[in-house]
């Protein structure tokens, strides 16, 4: 299915909770923010329905986020609910770790195909204040119990935050040089609890480039411009959506927990798609795609038009 600019429209990004065990800075305020109640959460059969409907019009790939994805109860099942839908050759998942070590096995099993794995940085002490409530030890664990049960070509994404992690780009990027897996790293994004946040905080990925100048552009993949180092067994991102617009390559939409399709993450659009018919969603999902804005207007000094959190829309 393409767009109205002739962009292949090939990857939903699912939200299955907008619940978090974590309550990162960047993304949520200390004491959380208002959650959805459990009957305004789509149920895994309406789940499956869109998905039917997306990949009816061409979506070959879902990653299911949250929130976090991996408090919400019957995971597993969902997951293989989704993988089993005609036309989907790929599920994916966005997760924290820090519940995955008991699931790993599980989630293999049940048609999951690869994690990106949220890790902003290598020090407990800094993960616990930065994620208020989540241990790094945790995290680590579920990442050891992925690579033991066969998830291979894994992609950890670690969000620039100026004068809080900028000290580890160097340690994060080296976990690629011995494992054949992506460090991303991120530009913080004007949007939610950090829309009002002091300029320091938001660095250009740049910053990466000047702290490993030894890495190669290799390339890119989606939103992300690729590179590797000389030996390295794996590779450095770069997604830049703060300084650089990449919209003319994004090929993805977005659904809510409560069942709203995002064309774009920072615009206000939401088009509800509960309680519609197999025809209907369809139609209705053809026309959200043609509908996709051609970028979005986020940068150094303006904010989202979003009107969510991002634990609310799942990134």
């Amino acid at each position: 299915m393409r767009d109205n600019l002739g962009r292949n429209i090939r990857y939903l990004r699912l939200s299955v909770t907008d619940r978090c065990n974590c309550r990162c800075l960047y993304c949520m305020p200390a004491h959380g923010v208002p959650m959805l109640r459990h009957k305004d959460v789509l149920s895994f059969e309406e789940m499956r329905a869109i998905v039917e409907a997306a990949a009816w019009l061409g979506v070959k790939k879902v990653r299911l986020t949250g929130g976090e994805p991996l408090v919400r109860r019957g995971i597993v099942d969902l997951t293989r609910m989704i993988a089993a839908v005609d036309g989907i050759d790929e599920v994916v998942m966005t997760t924290n770790a820090t519940l995955l070590a008991p699931m790993a096995a599980d989630l293999k099993a049940a048609g999951l195909s690869r994690l990106n794995i949220s890790l902003d940085t290598l020090n407990s002490e800094r993960y616990a204040k930065l994620s208020r409530i989540g241990t790094l030890a945790d995290a680590l664990a579920g990442i050891e119990a992925a690579r033991e049960v066969g998830f291979t070509h894994t992609k950890f994404n670690a969000v620039l935050l100026g004068g809080l992690n900028e000290d580890e780009i160097r340690p994060l990027a080296e976990m690629a040089q011995n494992e054949p897996v992506d460090v991303r790293f991120i530009e913080l994004m004007r949007m939610g609890e950090c829309a009002c946040w002091p300029d320091e905080r938001f660095i250009s990925a740049d910053r990466v480039l000047e702290v490993l100048p030894e890495l190669e552009a290799v390339g890119s993949s989606g939103v992300t411009e690729l590179f590797c180092a000389p030996g390295w067994q794996g590779r450095v991102g770069l997604i830049r959506p703060m300084t650089h617009k990449f919209c003319s390559d994004c090929d993805r939409i977005r659904v809510t927990a409560d069942g709203m399709l995002k064309p774009c993450l920072h615009s206000a659009s939401e088009i509800a798609l509960r309680g519609l018919s197999s025809e209907e969603l369809l139609d209705v999902l053809s026309k959200g795609i043609a509908q996709k804005p051609k970028s979005h207007t986020i940068d150094l000094k303006h904010a989202s038009k979003a009107l969510r959190a991002m634990n609310e829309i799942g990134g």
